[in-house]
This record gives C-alpha cells, sequence and structure tokens, in this order.
C-alpha cells in the first residue's frame, strides 16, 4: 500500500523536478542570449562584462543539473537499475565538475576585481 502510494508521488514529483530544471536552464539561457547580445553589438570590448555573463549563465546551468540530479534520485531510488545508477553516477560527477570550476572562476574573478 505504502509502496503503491510511494510510486504514485514518484511519477508526479520527477516531472515536476525536471520541469522546474528545465525552467532553470532555459530562463539562463535566454538571459546570457540576451547579454551575449549586447556585449556582440557594444562598441567597445567590455571583457569582464562577458565574462559576468557567463559566470551568471553557468549558475543557471549548474542549478538545473542540481535539479535534474535531485528528479534522478527521486526516480532512480523507487526501482533502480544498473543503467539507472549509472546515469545518476554520470550527471553527479558532470554536476560536481561544473560547480568546481564556476566556484573557482568566481574566486579568481574576485580576485582580479580592483578595491
Amino acid at each position: 500500500m505504502v509502496r503503491e502510494w510511494l510510486l504514485a508521488l514518484t511519477e508526479i514529483v520527477v516531472p515536476t523536478i525536471e520541469l522546474m530544471a528545465l525552467l532553470f536552464i532555459a530562463g539562463g539561457t535566454l538571459q546570457a542570449f540576451v547579454s551575449g547580445l549586447r556585449f556582440m553589438f557594444a562598441r567597445c570590448e567590455d571583457i569582464p562584462g562577458s565574462r559576468v555573463v557567463w559566470l551568471r549563465y553557468s549558475r543557471w546551468l549548474i542549478a538545473g543539473l542540481t535539479f535534474q540530479l535531485g528528479a534522478d534520485i527521486i526516480a532512480t531510488s523507487s526501482a533502480p537499475s544498473w543503467n539507472e545508477v549509472g546515469q545518476l553516477g554520470a550527471i553527479a560527477v558532470i554536476r560536481t565538475f561544473l560547480n568546481f570550476f564556476l566556484e573557482r572562476d568566481q574566486r579568481e574573478m574576485k580576485t582580479e576585481e580592483p578595491e
């Protein structure tokens, strides 16, 4: 009884979380696209400003990947197969690497900023 209820809830929660991830990634992509166009057509080269665009975009991607990872964990916990566990592991590794490089870039930007 409880297992069927949990499986039914999983079928609702997982697509909802995946939709949230999609909205994060789509919203961030749109924002980066618009900001990128502004920098492409600007008269001066604003390299630090363009870097901010990509750092902001990477934050959106990290958020989307984090939500996708959450959805995958929930889906995998209900009926795990080796294929699903492998996919979950790959997503976790990708997210960890992206997060590592994002944090490193943010630290570098803070040390490069004039005081």
